[in-house]
């Protein structure tokens, strides 16, 4: 019986220790910690520090590991970051908004917000640089003109089978002069969020942003498109001659067609505006 108390207080006091004397390996260390991010496709660069902003909460109350990445310190990485080098040209200096890629990001705590917008940069480069821009090119479209319709495709269905055929309607558009009369860019320009109405005085805010009003793109992307929205803008569909579509009442869909009449008839039977 004593013999069987000496080998426990033996175990508990050397308890590291093998019948042989040997020391156990030491513990491995810890595994380190991990957080992720998710920016989602259309996020604007403002929504995505907002985004860093609660991600940086639930860090801090859920894990109990507080970031350096703040959303102050991405709006200011963002500022201070350039365009890739083949844009340069046509970005307005300072101008990031659709560079910026939208995924999920892993990060340490100790990660920068310097470094998670490179990331950000990077994964673009990586994503434009796949694009086969021939067709864009040929219908006088630069690289930087191809991100700013895909921004608005982005914006205007979550429909994957209509991103094509929504890039197809901005570059009939364009082609015929016709203002795009994309709403999203008048909210971008006034910075008047999605879930708000566009008032009558809004819509007529004459701003580089109102696709209503004039002709042509808008200066910059209204937002971080995502990778199938870029390709639909440097792809839209051909022989289409659609320059009109309008949200089917409880659907993401739309209807497109090539007719005013045909559209402002849909529009009243939608239920939008009668004339």
């Amino acid at each position: 019986m004593r013999r069987a108390t000496a080998a426990v207080a033996f175990l508990v006091v050397f308890g590291a220790a093998g019948c042989g004397g040997e020391e156990a390996p030491p513990p491995p260390p810890p595994e380190p910690t991990r957080l992720a991010i998710i920016f989602p496709e259309g996020f604007t660069i403002e929504e995505m520090a907002e985004r860093v902003k609660a991600v940086r909460k639930i860090a801090i109350a859920k894990r109990a590991v507080t970031p350096r990445l703040t959303a102050k310190a991405y709006r200011a990485a963002v500022t201070d970051a350039q365009a890739p080098p083949r844009f340069r040209q046509d970005a307005p200096v300072g101008k990031l908004e659709g560079f910026l890629f939208p995924a999920l990001y892993e990060f340490a705590p100790e990660t920068t917000a310097r470094e998670l917008v490179g990331k950000q940069l990077d994964a673009f480069r990586e994503r434009f640089a796949q694009l086969d821009l021939t067709y864009a090119r040929s219908k006088h479209l630069t690289p930087y003109d191809v991100l700013v319709i895909a921004s608005m495709v982005e914006e205007e269905t979550a429909v994957a089978a209509e991103r094509r055929l929504v890039a197809a309607v901005i570059y009939n558009r364009l082609r015929i002069g016709m203002p795009l009369g994309i709403d999203a860019t008048i909210r971008y320009g006034l910075g008047i969020p999605g879930t708000q109405s566009l008032t009558g005085a809004a819509l007529a805010t004459d701003s580089p942003y109102n696709t209503r009003l004039r002709t042509g793109l808008p200066p910059t992307p209204i937002a971080n498109p995502g990778l199938a929205s870029l390709q639909a803008a440097a792809h839209p569909a051909r022989d289409v001659d659609y320059v009109f579509y309008v949200r089917k009442p409880e659907s993401l869909t739309h209807f497109f067609t090539a007719s005013e009449r045909e559209f402002l008839l849909k529009v009243c039977e939608y239920g939008y505006a009668c004339d």
